[in-house]
């Protein structure tokens, strides 16, 4: 897969396909408007083009609203993309000089001269320009003029695509780890790199990776016990994670985000590693004391193991 971010300096695309949206998750949904773009390029004998844009639209144009977590890092994103056998994503800077420019500059300074697309496929309620004056019907009049098609992607699918980003997200920030990777067709996850912690998992057999995540707009789970994969240098782990306060062992409210890896006693401080989330254990509690804890943890640890087993 070619990915490009500078408009000036694109590819001739050969019969371009082209779509437009975040493709935040490349989800279930973002997987079946991808398949139709690949259908439609194989019809013509042209190339995929998926365009999309860094920072996040909403980040630019509702900076007032409140925070937007993501599901995917750019990198993240372009490494699903590729997965789904996209020839070629751009990735636009979305400034605020691009979120104004006018409808008609949209259609012929950045689509038309940018991609000079044979076919533009693009949901019903799209809209595009200062304001937000442009939408499909625009698209369909220029295609006149400009000599480029405009298809639709279904209403139904394009529903299917909204209502699953959100899912994905209210679910996970409750902890349903089912239902969020049912809608994203492959275990959430997200990296971090590790580093020192207050080594208290140590003391009670339960040592305890550190995970400081990296990327400010990663959406982190809700604070629970979970059952994951864990990724060391393209090696994969059992193990199970916290992510919470820790409020048997600690007094600061800060969140933090602990890995213990099963049948693994290597020094990666510094490294950077994967976590894929596979189930919720159980929501976070204080316990009334270090050896009521570690007795959860031998529970936590049985159950994690099981689940993953189960899953192999």
């Amino acid at each position: 897969m070619r990915v490009f971010y500078d408009l000036n300096n694109l590819a001739i695309f050969r019969n371009a396909v082209v779509t437009i949206g975040s493709f935040d998750g490349v989800h279930l949904g973002h997987q079946k408007i991808i398949e139709q773009l690949k259908i439609e390029a194989a019809n013509i004998n042209g190339e995929t083009v998926i365009v999309t844009f860094h920072p996040h639209p909403r980040k630019i144009v509702h900076l007032k609203k409140k925070p937007l977590f993501l599901l995917n890092t750019l990198a993240e994103k372009l490494l699903l993309l590729g997965k789904q056998g996209v020839e070629n994503v751009v990735v636009v800077p979305f400034t605020d000089d691009f979120a104004t420019q006018t409808a008609e500059a949209y259609v012929q300074n950045f689509l038309v001269e940018k991609f000079h697309p044979h076919t533009l496929i693009v949901g019903y309620d799209h809209r595009f320009g200062k304001d937000r004056t442009g939408d499909y019907h625009t698209l369909e009049d220029y295609g006149k003029l400009l000599n480029f098609q405009v298809k639709e992607i279904p209403k139904e699918l394009l529903n299917r695509v909204k209502i699953s980003s959100t899912t994905i997200r209210e679910s996970l920030q409750v902890g349903d780890v089912g239902t969020a990777n049912c809608f994203l067709g492959y275990p959430y996850f997200f990296e971090g790199r590790v580093v020192k912690g207050y080594q208290l998992g140590r003391t009670i057999g339960y040592p305890t990776a550190n995970i400081q995540v990296e990327d400010a707009d990663k959406l982190i789970p809700a604070v629970g016990s979970y059952a994951v994969k864990i990724f060391i240098h393209k090696k994969c782990f059992g193990g199970m994670l916290n992510i919470g306060t820790r409020p048997t062992i600690a007094t600061q409210s800060a969140i933090s985000i602990e890995a213990n890896i099963f049948d693994f006693d290597e020094d990666i401080y510094g490294e950077k590693i994967r976590i894929e989330l596979i189930a919720h254990l159980r929501n976070e509690k204080k316990f009334i004391d270090l050896t009521a804890l570690k007795e959860q943890l031998l529970k936590d640890r049985a159950n994690a193991k099981r689940i993953i087993s189960d899953l192999a």
